[in-house]
C-alpha cells in the first residue's frame, strides 16, 4: 500500500471519538468510591437510620446493573451502526448515556431508581465500546491504526483516574454532594461527546457500503490531507470497493454469518469473544470496582481513596507506553507478555493476602506488623498488576477486535465481542463481592488461572495483525497461516485486481521523485 501521510486530523479525530471510552472508564471508577461514602450508605443501605450498611448483595446489584445495560447496548449498536451510520449511532447512544446519568443524579433514596439509571447509562457505554473500535478501525491508516485504537483504552483509564480524583475530593463532604457531584459530572462528559459529534466525518467504508462513492472519496482525501485526485485516494477506494464487492456477494449479513466457515469468520469471531472474556477475568476490574472496599481490609495506613487514586495514576502511566508497544511489539507479544506479568502479580498477591492479612473487620489497633506488611505487599502487587494490564491486556483486545473483520459482518462481529466483554463484566461485578466475602484474597488465584489459560490461548489461536490493512487481515485469515508463524506473513497482491497494482505503482513512482 502507498505510504500514508501523517495527518494531525486523523489523530485528533481518533482521540475525540475515543472519548466514548472516557465515559466507560469514569462510570466504572466512580461507583467504587461511592459505595463507601457515609451519605450514600445511609440513603441506599439496609438497617436502622444512622446504622445502615451496604451489603455485598446490594453492592452487587448497584454495580452490576451498569454492565447489564452495556451488554444490551453493545448488541443494539450493530443495528444502529448499519442503519444510521457510525456517526449517527455515536450521537444516539451518547444521548442515551446522558439521560441515564441524569436519572442517577436525581435519585434520593431509591435503589431501584439509581440502578435503572445505571442500566440506561450502561446502554450508551456498551454501544460506545463497540462503535469506537469500529469507527477508529475504519478511519485510521494501517500504520497508525493500532496506536489510535489504543487511544480508546487510554481514555478508559483516564476516565477511571479522573473519577478517583473526584471521589477523593468529595468523599469528606457530609451530605449528598459527596456522591452527587462525581455521579452528576457524567452528564458533562456526555454533553461534550454530543457537541463534538457534528464535526465527525462518516466512515468511508460505511459510505461505500451505502453507495456514496463521492462522499467516501472526499472523506479519504480529508483524512489523509491529500487532493481528491491523489493516487492514494484512488488506491484506498479501489481496495475498499473490491473488499465490499467480495463481502456483499451473499446479500445482507446475519448474526449467524459471524460463525460461518467462510473466510474463517467463526474463528475470528471466537477469537474476538475469547480475548474479551479473558480480559474481564484477569483481575483488574476487581480492583477498579471493589478496590476501596477490598483495600480497607488490607491493614494499610493509606486511605482507601488514596490507594484507588494511586491505582488510577498507575493505569494512566501504563497505558502511555502501550501507544508505542502495540506497534513495536505487535498484538501477540503484547498479550503473551501481559499474561506472564499479570499472572505473577495475581499469584503472589493472592497467596500473601491469604496467609498474612487479618480477618475482614479487624480493628486497626489489633493488626500485627505481619498483617500490615502483608497488606502493603498485596497493594504493591496490585499496583504492578494494574500497570501491566494497562500496557498489554487493557488495549490489545480492543485493537484486535477493531481490525479483525470484513466490512460485511464487522458491526455484528464487534458487537459480539463487546457483548462478551460486558456479560462477563456483569458476572464479575455481581459475584465478585460475594466470592471475596467467602474466600478473601484467594479470589486473586481465580484470575491467576485465567491468565495462565490466556497465555496458551493467545499462543495457539491469535495471529499477528500488526501493520496490515483491514483488507490484508482478511487475506491473511484466508491464507490459513498458523498463528505462531503469522508475524512473518506478508500479503500477496490479488492478480484479479490489476487496477490496484497500477495505482500502487503510480504512487510508488511519485514517492521516489525528488
Amino acid at each position: 500500500m502507498a505510504p500514508v501521510p501523517t495527518n494531525v486530523k486523523v489523530i485528533l479525530l481518533a482521540i475525540f471519538v475515543a472519548f466514548g471510552g472516557f465515559l466507560f472508564g469514569y462510570d466504572i471508577g466512580v461507583i467504587s468510591g461511592c459505595l463507601i461514602m457515609p451519605d450514600f450508605i445511609e440513603r441506599f443501605g439496609e438497617g436502622d437510620p444512622g446504622h445502615k450498611v451496604l451489603s455485598s448483595s446490594r453492592q452487587s446489584i448497584i454495580t452490576s446493573l451498569l454492565s447489564a445495560g452495556t451488554f444490551v447496548g453493545s448488541l443494539g449498536q450493530a443495528f444502529t451502526s448499519d442503519s444510521m451510520g457510525r456517526r449517527g449511532s455515536i450521537l444516539l447512544w451518547s444521548a442515551i448515556f446522558t439521560v441515564g446519568t441524569a436519572i442517577q443524579t436525581a435519585t434520593t433514596t431509591s435503589v431501584v431508581q439509581i440502578t435503572i439509571g445505571r442500566f440506561i447509562a450502561g446502554l450508551g457505554v456498551g454501544a460506545m465500546s463497540a462503535i469506537v473500535p469500529l469507527y477508529n478501525g475504519e478511519t485510521s491508516p494501517k500504520a497508525l491504526r493500532g496506536t489510535l485504537l489504543v487511544m480508546y483504552q487510554l481514555q478508559i483509564i483516564m476516565g477511571i483516574f479522573v473519577s478517583y480524583l473526584i471521589d477523593l475530593g468529595t468523599h469528606h463532604l457530609d451530605n449528598s454532594a459527596s456522591w452527587r457531584i462525581p455521579v452528576g459530572l457524567q452528564m458533562v462528559w456526555g454533553f461534550i461527546l454530543l457537541s463534538g459529534i457534528f464535526f465527525l466525518p462518516e466512515s468511508p467504508r460505511h459510505l461505500l457500503g451505502q453507495g456514496k462513492a463521492e462522499k467516501a472519496r472526499a472523506v479519504v482525501a480529508e483524512l489523509n490531507s491529500v487532493p481528491l485526485d491523489d493516487p492514494l485516494v484512488t488506491e484506498t477506494i479501489e481496495e475498499l470497493e473490491y473488499g465490499i464487492r467480495a463481502e456483499n456477494e451473499g446479500g445482507k449479513a446475519t448474526w449467524m454469518e459471524c460463525f460461518s466457515t467462510r473466510n474463517k469468520l467463526w474463528y475470528r469471531t471466537m477469537n474476538g469473544m475469547m480475548l474479551q472474556f479473558i480480559q474481564q477475568l484477569n483481575g483488574q476490574n476487581f480492583y477498579y470496582y471493589y478496590g476501596d472496599t477490598f483495600f480497607k481490609s488490607a491493614g494499610t495506613s493509606l486511605d482507601a481513596y488514596v490507594i484507588q487514586t494511586i491505582l488510577g495514576a498507575v493505569s494512566v502511566a501504563g497505558t502511555v507506553p502501550a501507544l508505542y508497544l502495540i506497534e513495536s511489539m505487535g498484538r501477540r507479544k503484547s498479550l503473551l507478555t501481559g499474561s506472564v506479568l499479570e499472572a505473577i502479580c495475581s499469584l503472589i498477591a493472592g497467596l500473601v493476602g491469604h496467609f498474612t492479612l487479618a480477618p475482614t473487620g479487624t480493628p486497626i489497633d489489633q493488626l500485627t506488623q505481619r498483617n500490615k506488611r502483608g497488606g502493603d505487599t498485596l497493594i504493591a502487587f496490585a499496583v504492578m498488576h494494574v500497570f501491566s494490564f494497562s500496557m498489554f491486556w487493557g488495549p490489545t483486545p480492543w485493537v484486535y477486535l477493531g481490525e479483525s473483520f470484513p466490512l460485511r459482518v464487522r458491526p455484528k462481529a464487534i458487537a459480539l465481542g463487546s457483548a462478551t466483554n460486558w456479560i462477563w463484566n456483569f458476572l464479575l461485578s455481581f459475584f465478585a463481592p460475594r466470592i471475596s466475602a467467602h474466600i478473601g484474597p484467594l479470589i486473586l488465584l481465580i484470575f491467576f488461572g485465567m491468565l495462565v489459560f490466556g497465555f496458551f490461548y493467545v499462543y495457539i489461536f491469535i495471529p499477528e495483525t500488526k501493520g496490515l490493512s483491514l483488507e490484508e487481515v482478511d487475506e491473511m485469515y484466508r491464507s490459513g497461516v498458523r498463528p505462531w508463524k503469522s508475524s512473518g506473513w506478508r500479503p500477496q497482491l490479488d492478480e484479479k485486481e490489476p487496477e490496484v497494482q497500477e495505482v500502487r505503482e503510480v504512487r510508488g513512482k511519485e514517492d521516489k521523485e525528488p
